[in-house]
């Protein structure tokens, strides 16, 4: 089962203050961890909202809204994508985050077996495998 751990934004990552470096270390052995079990499968923080955009929907109108977006709690800092056994695997995984001061999300990832065999299904099991093709080379 692949899990999200999504990294909730603050007013420091928000304001685009990097993390210190004692952080980073602590990340970066965090992360030496999780490869080390094999259970990470990727993992990076994103930028602030006020470099991003959103794309709105309403019928076939596409409506851009550049950032900043103002609620940081609603945001997304960062996120870790790893693969466990279940759910529980996964947030003792999320407990051992060097954060002191964070909130950490879990989401579960759909995968092609969740859904009812059809024949939009089997193209995406066909597009799953161009991609793989195109990490590989």
């Amino acid at each position: 089962m692949r899990f999200m751990a999504i990294v909730k934004a603050t007013k420091e990552s928000e304001a685009g203050i990097m993390p210190s470096e004692q952080l980073l270390n602590d990340m970066t052995k965090f992360n030496e961890e999780m490869v080390k079990a094999g259970v990470m499968v990727a993992g990076e923080g994103l930028h602030p909202s006020s470099k991003g955009a959103r794309v709105r929907f309403s019928g076939t109108k596409r409506t851009v809204i550049d950032g900043p977006f103002t609620e940081a709690k609603e945001l997304i800092a960062g996120y870790w994508l790893i693969q466990v056994k279940s759910k529980e695997e996964a947030i003792e995984w999320a407990k051992r985050i060097p954060f002191d001061n964070d909130e950490v999300e879990i989401r579960r990832v759909f995968e092609l077996e969740d859904f009812t065999p059809s024949p939009a299904i089997d193209k995406h099991r066909e597009l799953g495998k161009e991609l793989e093709k195109k990490k590989g080379g």
